[in-house]
């Protein structure tokens, strides 16, 4: 089972959601495929919303453009 590391790379506010550059959530996935685009990221949204308490999803910032995927496990 691979895990991988979500990081954000741009500061965003919208919504009343506000994410900072840096946060990271290490997310297992069942497949060797990018979890921000397996099941329209689920698992990533659900780490951001235990680990910090924010809605990713709701800061429209769940995909490619603000976050950062690296394989470490």
């Amino acid at each position: 089972m691979p895990l991988f590391r979500v990081t954000v790379k741009t500061s965003k506010n919208t919504n009343g959601v506000r994410i900072e550059r840096g946060m990271t959530v290490d997310v297992p996935s069942n497949s060797m495929s990018n979890p921000v685009t397996v099941n329209g990221g689920q698992t990533v949204a659900d780490a951001f919303m235990r680990i910090y308490g924010i809605d990713i999803k709701k800061a429209g910032a769940l995909n490619m453009a603000y976050l950062d995927v690296e394989r470490i496990g």
